[in-house]
């Protein structure tokens, strides 16, 4: 029966793990052909790796609670940042879009420009638009399609 060591967090580069099994100690890891091999080695030196994985575990709690976050930079800040921040380029060109849609959306003729307000700003249904307009849902729809394909053009 195979008895591991207390689990511990690893550094990602970690190419071992050591064991105990039946009172004999093991190191095992992949070969360069990624075979997997287990050795059997000597309790002093299982101690020996046992303390450098504690040591290891050390530093990287440490690096985690302290060092990391002692280096904080505008830079870092906004890798962290939940919302990235849109550079200056993209602002421009999203209010420029904005204002072509409005530009746009105010040349339909007025039956149009309304049904497709409603539609797609408001989120009505084509039935609710038809009703409210006492029109049929395929007029509707027929107005709301020919008003996105002539904003599609632009």
């Amino acid at each position: 029966m195979k008895r591991n060591h207390p689990k511990r967090r690893k550094d990602k580069y970690n190419p071992y793990q050591i064991f105990e099994m039946e009172g004999k100690y093991y190191i095992s890891f992949k070969d360069g052909q990624g075979i997997l091999r287990e050795i059997e080695i000597n309790e002093s030196l299982y101690k020996v790796f046992d303390e450098f994985e504690l040591k290891d575990l050390s530093y990287l709690n440490e690096w985690d609670r302290h060092l990391e976050h002692s280096e904080v930079y505008e830079s870092t800040l906004n890798k962290r940042a939940f919302y990235q921040p849109e550079d200056l380029e993209e602002t421009v060109l999203k209010k420029m879009r904005i204002e072509q849609l409005h530009k746009a959306v105010g040349e339909l003729p007025e039956p149009h420009r309304r049904r497709c307000i409603w539609y797609y700003f408001f989120d009505m249904t084509l039935e609710q638009i038809a009703q409210l307009e006492n029109r049929s849902k395929a007029a509707i729809k027929y107005s709301v399609d020919k008003a996105l394909e002539y904003l599609k053009k632009i």
